[in-house]
């Protein structure tokens, strides 16, 4: 009886979900916001680059590519660290 109640809650709530993902969803194509449409006008005057997309990441999202980056780094770093340490516990047995 409680895996049907647990399984009628969970449908009700992928229900709700889905649901509220196709109402508040964005048409495709229909932008956001305006800002889109200001960062398209005004790039190559801003950033003097003809990749809208380069200005974007490197000028207008700067630090926050720098941020992604620095995160991306240390979790190869971590990794690599971690299969370091397995590779050596293996040699030495």
């Amino acid at each position: 009886m409680r895996k049907v109640i647990g399984l009628i809650v969970l449908l009700v709530v992928i229900a709700f979900v889905v649901s509220g993902m196709l109402l508040f969803i964005h048409p495709f194509g229909d932008p956001p916001s305006d800002m889109d449409d200001y960062i398209i006008e005004n790039a190559q005057e801003e950033t003097a680059s003809n990749n809208v997309v380069a200005s974007v990441v490197f000028d207008y999202r700067g630090f926050d590519t720098l941020g992604e980056a620095t995160i991306l780094f240390t979790a190869v770093t971590g990794v690599l660290l971690l299969l370091r340490t397995v590779k050596r516990k293996e040699e030495s047995s």
